[in-house]
């Protein structure tokens, strides 16, 4: 599955993603980090990716078309309980699953939206 992380998530989710043989795009170290929110939606929807964030503002583009949204949303965050969460979602649903899905992982529940198109 192709995604595209936000620059919140953890290194050790990048490597774990990759491991499992993800195609990972990670705009960390290059002339991209920093972008604005809206040129990373853009970019995520450009190369088909599934956008994984901490941002709880790109729930707003869940009525959008789009190739998948993970946001993970923790009262006390720290990158061990990001990766769990995110590693969880992962698991939940397959790679075809993800078109048009957002969902938001949070301490003791999950959020499930399907785009309407």
């Amino acid at each position: 599955m192709k995604i595209f992380v936000d620059e919140n998530i953890p290194m050790m989710t990048v490597k774990e993603l990759l491991r499992l043989g993800h195609e990972v795009v990670d705009i960390r170290g290059t002339e991209k980090e920093g972008m604005a929110d809206e040129d990373i939606w853009e970019m995520a929807q450009k190369t088909g990716c599934l956008l994984v964030t901490t941002d709880k503002g790109f729930a707003n583009n869940r009525y959008e078309k789009h190739n998948g949204i993970l946001i993970i949303r923790l009262k006390q965050p720290n990158r061990i309980k990001i990766h769990q969460k995110i590693m969880k979602a992962i698991s939940l649903f397959k790679e075809k699953k993800w078109q048009g899905l957002t969902v938001i992982m949070q301490d003791t529940y999950h959020t499930v939206w399907k785009d309407k198109k």
